[in-house]
């Protein structure tokens, strides 16, 4: 009997114009570009401007782009799935705002919160429904408008992060393509060092809560730094072991877009090379759950048919996690 995988068959990613730089941080906060690039490696990010201009924005964008050059019909759409923390609102699932913008009616349609980690573990839950034989054609959204949880006055977390969205279509197969093999953790105590405070049904939104700045990411950045840096280079090594992959058989790694610093530790424990690792974080900055497939996005025509593809990611909550995948097409230049 042929196993059935689901394979990336389409790619797209859309991000706002309005380009916040460092320049233009340093006369809101205490910083200077040389500190962010050292610390971060990040020059600007996109910042999505206007009024109830939210994640779906973003999300509907990508996804519309996606149906046209995948010459995909929205009826023809089963499933779609948005990987995101910031929600247009509580509920409904920003998935469904989205499917509404492009004219997805013949799907349902839900969210998925993992953190930064969230595109993967919704990469391999969209999988699942593929394999399932009963879903042809999935749709999965990473969106973030990071700029709405990102209090603008702390130096520490403001440079980090921007807004974008990236859509990939999977399709099944039988061929010896798609995706092939995962590996996922959490450690829910990690929760205290990386957090939204308030707005949750812990602690509801107050005057209180508000006055206290409270509606703002929170990141205790030593502590993060140190176990993404180990835990996102061990779980791309195993997955690598797992797979009997050499480093001279991966053509690229995905890495999560958070920090500079990381993605080389990551990279240097797999023994890559850097010419094997995927890097647009100077230019968009941590966008949470579309980085990796805005690094899809940007380097499609690069990767060709049959590429041994590793995807790794690290986030809030704490998750983590690493996917191996082959790529499914040569893009049409």
């Amino acid at each position: 009997m042929e196993t059935l995988r689901a394979a990336i068959t389409g790619v797209n990613a859309w991000f706002p114009e309005y380009r916040l730089t460092n320049d233009e941080l340093a006369t809101m906060v205490d910083t200077s570009d040389e500190w962010i690039m050292q610390r971060v490696g990040i020059k600007e990010r996109r910042i999505l401007k206007g009024k109830n201009q939210g994640t779906s924005v973003l999300g509907a964008e990508a996804v519309k782009g996606l149906l046209k050059k995948t010459g995909t019909r929205a009826d023809e759409v089963d499933l779609l799935i948005c990987a995101t923390v910031t929600p247009d609102m509580m509920f409904p699932a920003t998935a469904n705002i989205i499917s509404d913008k492009v004219g997805i009616k013949n799907a349902f349609s839900f969210d998925l919160n993992a953190a930064c980690s969230g595109f993967l573990f919704a990469l391999q839950t969209a999988a699942e429904y593929v394999k399932s034989g009963r879903y042809k054609k999935v749709i999965l959204v990473g969106a973030d408008k990071m700029s709405s949880i990102t209090d603008y006055t702390d130096r520490t977390t403001c440079p980090l992060f921007g807004d974008a969205a990236g859509a990939i279509l999977l399709e099944p197969t039988t061929q010896d393509m798609g995706i092939i093999d995962h590996l996922f953790h959490t450690e829910g105590s990690g929760r205290q060092f990386l957090y939204l405070k308030a707005g949750g049904s812990e602690r509801p939104a107050s005057h209180e809560t508000v006055d206290a700045r409270e509606h703002f990411i929170f990141q205790e950045g030593q502590t993060v730094f140190k176990f993404a840096v180990s835990s996102m280079a061990d779980v791309a090594v195993e997955v690598m072991k797992r797979n009997k992959l050499e480093a001279r058989d991966v053509a690229w790694l995905v890495p999560h877009q958070a920090n500079l610093r990381i993605i080389d530790a990551t990279g240097r424990r797999m023994g890559l090379d850097p010419s094997q690792i995927m890097i647009n974080i100077e230019k968009f900055g941590n966008t949470t759950a579309a980085t990796i497939p805005l690094c899809l996005w940007e380097y499609e025509d690069r990767m060709k048919r049959g590429d041994n593809i590793i995807l790794a990611a690290f986030g809030g909550g704490f998750t983590w996690g690493a996917l191996y995948l082959k790529w499914a097409y040569d893009t049409k230049k």
